[in-house]
């Protein structure tokens, strides 16, 4: 009898090969990757009286992000819509473009933070937001200066 391939071998190959794949998706998200435009890196910091959120937001302004914090998370989020024209008229060429790139992030705060007291502020692609430690329920979105 000719040597034969064992059918359930290469069905464990191809399950290696699919994990080995998801694990590498896995990495390029966790990397803020696969699509989001590079995402949110942040910089979570305790300043004694106060938790200090820094974060890379660059190629957006200050009306295109929002932020918010509810129930010791804070949500970072930012989206821009662009679409360019131009015509030739020599060629009767007409083309439109239209670019949307939008990111996210929500950050995990080690204390509970007074919502209605968090300021942020936004200078040349670093969003800080300071967020005063206390005791609060509510959520709230905070204003961008």
């Amino acid at each position: 009898m000719p040597n034969r391939r064992d059918p359930f071998e290469e069905i464990e190959e191809l399950f290696e090969q699919l994990n080995s794949g998801f694990a590498e998706m896995s990495r390029e998200f966790d990397a803020g990757g696969a699509g989001t435009g590079g995402g949110i890196h942040v910089d979570v910091a305790d300043a004694d009286d106060e938790i200090v959120v820094t974060a890379d937001v660059p190629g957006f302004d200050p009306e295109e992000i929002d932020v918010s914090v509810s129930d010791r998370q804070l949500r970072i989020s930012a989206e821009r819509s662009t679409e360019t024209e131009s015509e030739d008229e020599e060629t009767q060429y007409y083309r439109r473009e239209r670019t949307r790139r939008a990111v996210s992030r929500t950050v995990s705060l080690p204390t509970d933070v007074d919502e209605h007291e968090a300021a942020a502020s936004y200078e040349n692609g670093v969003l800080t937001v300071e967020l005063p430690k206390a005791g609060g329920e509510d959520g709230t979105d905070i204003e961008i200066n």
